[in-house]
Parts: structure tokens; C-alpha cells; sequence
């Protein structure tokens, strides 16, 4: 069975400017990319440095009439907010993606106490980071356009530490660049309103996965991810998955499985797909703890071109079947479980 060591929490991944990797269970008082000492062999401005740094927050939300994704990220060539709400029931979805140049934002270097708020275009959001009171809360207001209905939506994530365990982790790329994770599946509860029809969320039966990412990514980035949560015999679960670029995956990578609050960091894991990305992935490791398929049954794909820069982002709704396994030996059969799947690619 798959093991990994669990940290003493520290107060930052970088230590007298280098920077540290491994696994946590605790968030970090700090996060600031700028300490690391010459992150490139060669001397460049604090200026340059910054506009290499890729940082974003997604938030997911499932219960079982719909689920929910938004994503809030700065690649400093631009920055944009997306969101995905999928009607289980009647199969329609709906996408919101607000674009805009330049960096604009400056994400928080922590959780305990920071915000992320933002107008783009009859859209706004804010992001209220409250690890010092065990929660964060999304609120989204999205004004009616003639293609799209309006769209209000205000989340709270209950990060208790008595219930969640975080996975948190700083991985690395070369001896001086990282990327850093933290994600924490957590109950949800809050108020959501799609062209005027409310529907109140309850944490009994509501779940959402929340990360922050930073990173000095490689220039030419690529990844797979995939996630999804639901109740299985009472026990609440969910996963989130990753394929990327990083070192020494076997030692650290940012795979996690939850469990009534029960984080396993989970091995690495191989992605394949043997007919395309359109069609079922299939996603497993050498232990034989993650044995799973994700069949896309909507097809979604954000795709940017300019210049020198180049994002190609597919990100699928689809369902998973396999078998997870956590550490303590329990299974999670898993049938026809609604997810997200995302296979990016990014030049910038």
C-alpha cells in the first residue's frame, strides 16, 4: 500500500530563499514565490520574475441535482474568470468565461485572511480566504445577457479543521522553481439563484473541493486533472487527481482522496487516451489504488491564441466509474459519478 509522509506543519514552502518540498496536512501562514533566491540560471528582474508566476483558485461544488465549477486565474498575460453549472437532470449547462488583459490581480499570499475581488464585464466575484475561521466563501453575481440567463450564487466552504484535512503540497520543477497546491474537500452550504430560481444549499448533501495553485510552471505547461465527489453508504468522499510536469512524483504529488473528512494522498498516476481526449480516459497507478474511467458526455474547451502565448484548455463533464482505495484499506465504488475532467495546455 502507498505511503507518504506527512510534514510538521512550517510557516512557508521557502526557507531562506529555497525553496521546500513535500507533503503537508496544514496550510501555510505564506506563500510568496518572490523569496526564492535565482529561481533561473540566469539574474532577472523581481518584475520578470512575477509575470512567470502562474496562480489560480477553482471551486467545485456537487449535490445531486447539479454541479458547479469556477475558475479564477492569472496567468499574468491575462487573467479571466469561468463558470460551469451542468443541470444533472436535464443535461443543459451553461458556461460564463469573462476575459480580460493584463495581470490586474494579485492573488493572496495566504489563506487565514485575504480577498480576490473582481468586475469583468456584468460579472462579479469575490473571494473571501477565512482559514482563521475555518471557512472561504465565493460570491458571483453574473448579469443576463440575451444568449445567457443571470446567474447569483454565494458559497461557503466549511473548512473546519475537526471535519476537513487538507492536502498541501510543494512540488518541484528544478532545485529552484515550484509549484504549490493546497485542496480541501469540504461541506458546502449557501444560496444559488439561475434566473431567478432559488435553490438553497444544504451541507448534508452538498460538497464542494477548493484549491489555490501557484507556481514558476515550466514555459510550456501541460497537465491532465480530474475530480468528482458524492455520498457512498453515508460516507461523504470526493477525489482530485493530476498528471503534471513535477519531479520525484513518487515521493510528492498533489493526488488526494477524502473520506468523511479522511485525507489519503494518493500515488501517481498514469492518464491515457487511447481514442482521444473526446472519448473515455482511462486513469490508474501501480498500486492499486486508483483504478477509474471518465467518459466526457459534454465536450468544453476554451482555446486562446495570441502572440508568443497559447492556452488550450479541455475540461469535459463527464462520469467516472473504478474503485478507489484510501490507506485504512476502505473502498469507494464508484458508478456513474458526475466530474470534471481537464487536460490543459499552456504557452506563456
Amino acid at each position: 500500500m502507498y505511503t507518504r509522509e506527512i510534514l510538521p506543519p512550517t510557516a512557508s514552502p521557502i526557507i531562506d530563499g529555497k525553496p521546500v518540498t513535500g507533503t503537508w496536512n496544514k496550510a501555510f501562514d505564506k506563500v510568496d514565490l518572490l523569496e526564492i533566491k535565482k529561481p533561473f540560471r540566469n539574474v532577472f528582474s523581481k518584475s520578470f520574475i512575477n509575470y512567470r508566476i502562474k496562480e489560480w483558485q477553482s471551486f467545485s461544488m456537487n449535490n445531486e441535482s447539479f454541479l458547479l465549477e469556477t475558475l479564477f486565474f492569472n496567468v499574468k498575460h491575462h487573467r479571466a474568470v469561468q463558470v460551469m453549472y451542468f443541470d444533472k437532470e436535464n443535461k443543459k449547462k451553461h458556461i460564463f468565461r469573462r476575459v480580460a488583459p493584463s495581470t490586474g490581480w494579485r492573488f493572496p499570499n495566504n489563506l487565514s485572511d485575504s480577498f480576490i475581488e473582481s468586475h469583468l464585464s456584468n460579472l462579479f466575484i469575490r473571494v473571501h480566504n477565512r482559514l482563521d475561521s475555518d471557512i472561504v466563501t465565493l460570491g458571483v453575481n453574473i448579469e443576463a445577457t440575451r444568449k445567457q440567463p443571470s446567474l447569483t450564487f454565494h458559497l461557503t466552504y466549511n473548512l473546519n479543521n475537526a471535519d476537513v484535512t487538507p492536502i498541501v503540497v510543494s512540488l518541484g520543477f528544478s532545485d529552484q522553481r515550484i509549484m504549490y497546491a493546497y485542496k480541501a474537500l469540504a461541506p458546502v452550504w449557501g444560496d444559488f439563484i439561475l434566473d431567478g430560481n432559488h435553490i438553497k444549499l444544504k451541507q448534508e448533501n452538498c460538497s464542494g473541493i477548493f484549491c489555490d495553485y501557484k507556481g514558476l510552471f515550466p514555459y510550456q505547461m501541460h497537465g491532465t486533472m480530474g475530480s468528482a465527489m458524492g455520498f457512498d453508504d453515508g460516507r461523504r468522499f470526493g477525489f482530485h487527481i493530476a498528471e503534471n510536469q513535477a519531479k520525484e512524483i513518487n515521493k510528492n504529488n498533489e493526488n488526494a482522496l477524502w473520506i468523511n473528512g479522511k485525507l489519503t494522498p494518493l500515488p501517481p498516476v498514469l492518464v491515457t487516451m487511447p481514442y482521444g481526449v473526446e472519448s473515455t480516459w482511462v486513469i490508474q497507478d501501480v498500486e492499486g489504488m486508483v483504478d477509474l474511467t471518465f467518459t466526457p458526455l459534454e465536450q468544453n474547451r476554451y482555446v486562446n491564441n495570441l502572440f508568443f502565448s497559447k492556452i488550450d484548455y479541455h475540461f469535459p463533464i463527464g462520469v467516472y466509474n473504478g474503485v478507489l482505495t484510501s490507506s485504512s484499506e476502505e473502498k469507494i465504488i464508484i458508478k456513474n459519478l458526475i466530474g470534471v475532467g481537464k487536460k490543459l495546455f499552456l504557452r506563456v
